[in-house]
């Protein structure tokens, strides 16, 4: 008998808390793993397009195996999604289908379609259950976990939202065989970070097998899902609402959403992913400069990230960018700002990350600056 390859991660939150499953084959058990969830058989399914022609029946036919009755709301593609006025369309759809408290939204897509449909629950009808199904890497790893949903503002990314924590999430490493190179990598980006902030022997172990990782390994997939969500179980336990050590978590953020921000939130020249690669970079080389971390660290994780096919410089965001100047003004958004000072991660060296606001406005262009004129 073939032995069952998923992980259990559990994410500790006293009376919310929750488990993460990985491994294969999970939306054909979506059915019976929700069932015992349900207050009464019945939930709304929010997905986008891309989702929905390759996996949204074989999600359907697993709720009706379990004999659960369930609507669909089919939603565009990509971070434009992410928005009021889709939010409002949504909660439309969503309050048309009559659905009570004690029913579920499944939130069965990418990051946008996670953090949407986790807002749209945290407010419909003051809050009801809702289910995240990651269909891409970085939802897996990231922003399915932890409960921050949201949407973006012409001011910034995620800067309307709530912490609302779900009910389960199931990473189905098989959805990962139909997801283009270029958002695999996007995830990828997000699954070196945890090296980077905690663990510099997962860290190790990623640039050691980051081809099978790439190639398609589902041993390998597994196994650095797992060790990712088990570093944000961990981290959100002990910090659920971002007061403190959660922040860790946004290592190469506070550059990536300026650049994600710049670009218009347009996922055809930045998606996510991307941007967090290349902030991660300036994050490791303001680190470097400030002369906290080790120059060959920096070099070391460069030369990885772009081993694997992520980009690492500004140059390289299609349609260029704005200048150093505009660049920090768009940092001034993010959310971990306090009194007007942004808030950096950085790194003592691989493994070894730290909370601050002490970074110059001088060191920031100089760093940015020497990047734009490479």
């Amino acid at each position: 008998m073939t032995q069952d390859p998923t992980k259990t991660v559990r994410v500790e939150l006293g009376d919310r808390a929750y488990d993460i499953l990985v491994g294969p084959g999970l939306i054909g058990r979506a059915g019976t793993l929700a069932a015992p969830l349900l207050r009464r058989k019945r939930v709304a399914i929010v997905t986008d397009s891309h989702v929905a022609a390759h996996h949204l029946d074989t999600l359907k036919a697993s709720l009706d195996g379990a004999g659960i009755r369930h609507d669909s709301v089919i939603l565009p593609p990509g971070e434009q999604t992410k928005c009021f006025a889709i939010l409002e369309s949504l909660m439309g759809d969503l309050l048309q289908m009559g659905l009570e408290r004690g029913d579920m939204l499944i939130a069965f897509g990418g990051g946008v379609i996670g953090d949407l449909t986790g807002f749209a629950a945290s407010i419909l009808k003051r809050g009801i259950d809702f289910i995240q199904i990651p269909t891409t890497l970085l939802s897996q790893v990231d922003s399915s976990v932890g409960g921050k949903t949201g949407i973006n503002t012409p001011q910034g990314k995620n800067l309307v939202g709530t912490f609302y924590q779900p009910r389960l999430v199931l990473a189905d490493t098989d959805v990962l065989k139909t997801l283009p190179m270029r958002e695999f990598l996007a995830g990828y980006a997000e699954v070196v970070k945890y090296g980077l902030i905690a663990d510099r022997a997962f860290y190790d172990w990623l640039e050691t097998h980051i081809d099978a990782l790439k190639a398609g390994d589902q041993t390998a997939r597994i196994e650095a899902i797992e060790t990712s969500c088990r570093w944000k179980a961990k981290i959100v336990a002990q910090d659920e609402r971002e007061g403190g050590v959660r922040a860790l978590l946004n290592l190469g953020h506070t550059f990536g959403h300026a650049l994600e921000a710049a670009t218009g939130f347009s996922s055809d020249r930045l998606v996510h992913g991307e941007s967090v690669s290349i902030g991660m970079v300036l994050a490791f080389d303001l680190s470097a400069r400030l002369g906290l971390c080790p120059g060959q660290d920096a070099l070391r994780m460069r030369r990885h990230l772009e081993r694997a096919g992520l980009p690492t410089r500004l140059d390289q965001v299609a349609g260029g960018l704005p200048d150093a100047h505009e660049l920090i003004e768009l940092m001034g958004h993010d959310k971990k700002a306090v009194d007007g000072k942004l808030t950096f991660i950085l790194g003592r060296g691989i493994g070894e990350a730290f909370i601050t606001q002490d970074v110059s406005h001088a060191d920031l262009m100089e760093v940015l600056s020497r990047q734009q004129a490479a």
